[in-house]
């Protein structure tokens, strides 16, 4: 990154736009809830647009920076739980597997919080199995709002099936990695 970049208050733009993200949620939330399933697709839509713009600015022009990183990380987080759980309330999809994907996150941001207390400073890398399950969810969730709008039938159950074994798998994978990190860590400390 040249001296010029990063001095340019245009910077700030991808964390702007992750901003604006996170407050997409309460929208969705609201159209999925009155089942104005058009508009939470219209939103969803804007809201992936969004990510994929803020993300290439960060990398394009290198304004990276730490805080966006964890921004990023809780808008996908944030949209991705509140739509889940908005969907199980209104009967879309199953509340176990609101409450798994729920759980999942919970699970991450409490061993990233405990981490950083008692470890030190990490950089988070989502794994492939983190990343897949992303995917699955946010295409689950496009199916469902599809469905409902559309009056396409129902995602399969085999749907639901898929999304909550790579809740599970990710969620296990974060944790045995960040667990073998922190020992690691912890060894190297007591051992220069």
């Amino acid at each position: 990154m040249t001296r010029n970049a990063s001095a340019t208050p245009l910077r700030h733009l991808p964390n702007a736009i992750t901003c604006v993200r996170i407050l997409l949620v309460a929208p969705l939330v609201v159209a999925v809830l009155q089942h104005r399933f058009g508009a939470a697709l219209l939103i969803a839509a804007i809201a992936g647009l969004s990510d994929g713009v803020d993300g290439f600015l960060a990398r394009r022009y290198g304004w990276r920076s730490r805080l966006g990183g964890l921004l990023d990380a809780a808008a996908d987080k944030l949209m991705l739980v509140a739509t889940y759980l908005a969907l199980a309330h209104i009967g879309r999809v199953p509340l176990a597997l609101a409450l798994l994907v729920l759980g999942r996150d919970v699970v991450i941001v409490a061993g990233a919080l405990s981490y950083r207390a008692f470890i030190g400073r990490f950089e988070a890398q989502p794994s492939l199995w983190s990343k897949a399950t992303t995917l699955a969810q946010i295409l689950f969730v496009l199916l469902v709002l599809g469905a409902a709008h559309f009056g396409w039938h129902e995602p399969p159950p085999f749907c639901d099936w898929i999304v909550a074994a790579l809740t599970i798998v990710s969620g296990v994978d974060y944790i045995v990695r960040w667990s073998l990190r922190a020992r690691r860590r912890l060894h190297d400390g007591r051992n220069p």
